[in-house]
């Protein structure tokens, strides 16, 4: 798969979270999918993700820089959110945040099969 082509899959990727599209998520995330190392499966990595928009409701993934090749994508993501209660331990309680995500992607036939994802809780806490 051409760079171009892992881009525009991860784009779309990115358009059915932000859409809410529970149903399609399997056509961009594959069966057996881990997280930071943990096997989740896609039914545990949709539930994750589920939670994370019942926890931030206003939740939207803004991609600020895309790198791609024929088997990883790496990507630079922006929130400017209002987390309910508490926010990766931190005391957020309906505050508008802003921070920024590095996830890393590893792609199986075609579809995310490892994600390494690192928040930059610092700028959370600054804001607080």
């Amino acid at each position: 798969m051409r760079k171009l082509e892992r881009e525009a899959i991860y784009r779309d990727y990115i358009a059915c979270l932000n859409a809410r599209d529970w149903a399609r998520l399997g056509q961009f995330v594959h069966d057996d999918v881990r997280h930071n190392g943990r096997p989740l499966g896609l039914d545990g990595y949709r539930a994750m993700l589920e939670n994370d928009h019942a926890q931030i409701p206003d939740l939207h993934f803004q991609i600020k820089r895309l790198i791609a090749d024929p088997q990883q994508v790496a990507c630079r993501l922006r929130f400017d959110v209002t987390p309910r209660g508490e926010f990766l331990g931190l005391p957020v309680n309906g505050r508008r945040v802003t921070f920024c995500e590095h996830a890393l992607y590893a792609f199986r036939d075609q579809k995310i099969h490892e994600v390494w994802s690192i928040i930059d809780k610092a700028a959370i806490e600054a804001q607080l």
